[in-house]
């Protein structure tokens, strides 16, 4: 079975952002970032629940499977029906406390 899998445009934005600022660092390694994220993304097409569970205390259990690409960063997304949407893109080097609020 193949999923739909839907980029949230928050997802998106965060993503943006954090290449932008990449970018200013390392343009190629902002690109390549960019591609691997898009392609893991994609890859949730097949199997998305080959991912464990985003488990923490504000967050409602089995709400949100996480997906660790190129080390330093974390999609967050839920798997209704056939459809996967990806909700969150986060830098784990950076304080995301706020989204455990």
């Amino acid at each position: 079975m193949k999923y739909n899998v839907i980029v949230s445009e928050r997802a998106k934005r965060m993503l943006e952002q954090h290449m932008r600022f990449l970018a200013e660092k390392n343009e190629e390694a902002a690109r390549r970032i960019t591609q691997d994220l898009l392609d893991a993304a994609r890859s949730l097409a097949d199997m998305p629940q080959r991912y464990p569970f985003f488990s923490h205390a504000y967050i409602p259990a089995n709400k949100y499977h996480k997906m660790v690409v190129t080390k330093y960063f974390l999609l967050l997304y839920q798997i209704r029906d056939d459809t996967v949407f990806v909700d969150y893109v986060v830098d784990c080097r950076q304080d995301y406390g706020w989204l455990l609020e």
